[in-house]
């Protein structure tokens, strides 16, 4: 018989903190690391989680999406997919800070029905099941209310916040470099800031369980142009996000179109 998402939420959680265990045990300690390709770095403690979670997560006819894992293909038959990052952020890791965060989702048919972001490293855990409202440590998350003229705060990846020249666009924003995305999706979603802006492209490892905390917690979630994301298609990446509440989120879109 088939598990409730609540079920499945609650073994799910149980393991992302057995692999938030994992993480901990190398964070901020001589462990491994190298590029797996030019600027794309990897830790013995991604290949660590990955194993662990793609043994103990994937049931029945769930099958698997992974940063770390190579992808076969045979997810796109498959009626339920796990979507993991083992480590999401991972420079960030490996130089000893506290902004990395490890992703899961349960994509069934279309939808996602489970997510969790989990930051193991100041215990904040997201979690997120169909039915049933988002949560920050078991408490009610919602996306802050945003009026035009407010001031807001905008979460965007370290280099872009020392690159992209946001400033020059929200001039009414107070920009902010924060190493994960899922963990910048999580913190959107809990109201601990008011939107988020990605302008590189990113997959569905990095969004999956937080796009879903965001919207529903109220938020809306979409590529930089605009246009609704898909899970699970044959190319898993999207032309970067835009996230915020509804009245913020088409502000930043028409500030995007100036950025080219």
């Amino acid at each position: 018989m088939a598990r409730s998402a609540a079920d499945e939420l609650q073994r799910a959680v149980g393991l992302t903190r057995e692999a938030g265990a994992i993480a901990m045990r190398h964070f901020r300690k001589a462990h491994a690391a190298w590029e797996k390709a030019p600027g794309d770095l990897v830790t013995e403690a991604d290949i660590a989680i990955d194993r662990f979670l793609r043994a103990r997560l994937p049931e029945g006819d769930a099958d698997w999406l992974s940063e770390e894992t190579k992808d076969s293909g045979h997810r796109l038959g498959a009626p339920r997919v796990w979507i993991v990052d083992p480590i999401d952020g991972t420079r960030s890791y490996a130089g000893g800070r506290a902004e990395f965060a490890i992703s899961v989702a349960l994509w069934d048919r279309g939808r996602v029905t489970v997510g969790i972001v989990f930051n193991p490293a100041t215990d904040e855990l997201f979690t997120i099941a169909e039915g049933e409202p988002p949560r920050l440590a078991g408490a009610l998350v919602r996306v802050r209310s945003w009026r035009p003229g407010d001031t807001l705060t905008l979460l965007v990846s370290g280099r872009e916040a020392r690159t992209a020249g946001f400033e020059k666009h929200f001039a009414r924003a107070k920009v902010r470099g924060l190493g994960s995305l899922a963990y910048r999706l999580a913190r959107v979603a809990a109201g601990h800031a008011d939107g988020l802006v990605s302008l590189r492209r990113v997959a569905d490892w990095d969004l999956a369980a937080g796009a879903r905390l965001v919207e529903a917690a109220g938020g809306v979630v979409t590529d930089r142009h605009g246009a609704p994301l898909g899970l699970n298609r044959p190319r898993p990446s999207h032309d970067g996000l835009v996230v915020a509440a509804p009245a913020l989120h088409g502000e930043l879109l028409d500030h995007l179109a100036h950025l080219g």
